[in-house]
């Protein structure tokens, strides 16, 4: 059994680590190299950033975390929000990210996720699709969210493996903030359309979301913010129910 991966996302703006529910309300939460340092040291097993103003300034300073990062933790770590061409991709790994995540540049030119894939391999490719539910189908959202591109999600997945992405990050947005849960039919479609290992995000509130969304799909790694930023539990609470239900999990 490959053991499934507990990671923690920093959603970052201006600099800042923040926070909101369904996307907006946001408020801040900290530092992102020192939470990162910290989330490396007990026991993540991967990192996520995602720029969130995804503004020209805003790249800049995620360079600039970024390659104060790399020196901080040992976890690899994925880092998007607002990557639009190969030279940002190119930046960010060249700052020390491990992987690079993309989501509405990939929808307007999905010609990117090929390019990036050949030029850097598609290990180094995360292709982050933001999901809502309308009415029996989920349509990709973009733009943090608000905008409705009416593509058709699971589709969308299946065309993102072909065109070269080595991950899915796949965010309900309706469950994201919500801390009911994942979004288990969300996530079991996708998974099955695709090969490509898909990590889930968007609603934990609770320590046993992980291995009910392991036990019930067979998605690659679970991913949360609130619940690791507020100190409400650990990552090492989230490991120990995983193993209590059942999931091979990676040790600290």
């Amino acid at each position: 059994m490959i053991a499934k991966r507990i990671i923690p996302c920093l959603d970052v703006k201006e600099g800042k680590v923040v926070k909101g529910t369904n996307f907006v309300g946001l408020r801040e939460l900290g530092d992102p190299v020192e939470m990162a340092s910290n989330y490396s040291k007990v026991g993540a097993d991967e990192i996520v950033f995602l720029d969130i103003s995804a503004t020209n300034e805003g790249r800049q300073t995620m360079v600039d975390i970024v390659r104060e990062t790399a020196k901080n933790v040992f976890v690899p770590f994925t880092v998007g929000g607002g990557v639009r061409s190969i030279e940002d991709v190119n930046r960010l790994l060249q700052a020390g990210a491990d992987k690079v995540g993309m989501n509405s540049a990939a929808v307007q030119n999905p010609s990117l996720i090929s390019e990036a894939s050949e030029r850097f391999g598609a290990q180094c490719i995360v292709v982050a699709i933001d999901a809502k539910r309308v009415g029996d189908k989920w349509h990709v959202m973009t733009h943090g969210g608000t905008k409705d591109t009416r593509i058709d999600a699971i589709e969308w997945a299946k065309e993102v493996e072909t065109k070269g992405a080595g991950e899915i990050l796949l965010t309900s947005v309706d469950t994201d903030g919500v801390k009911n849960g994942f979004d288990h039919p969300l996530t079991e479609a996708v998974v099955a359309a695709v090969r490509i290992p898909v990590i889930a995000s968007g609603g934990v509130g609770k320590p046993e979301h992980f291995p009910e969304v392991f036990n019930q799909t067979d998605v690659s790694a679970g991913l949360a913010a609130s619940i690791f930023h507020e100190n409400t539990f650990t990552i090492q609470e989230v490991k120990e129910a995983c193993k209590q239900q059942g999931v091979t999990i990676r040790e600290a």
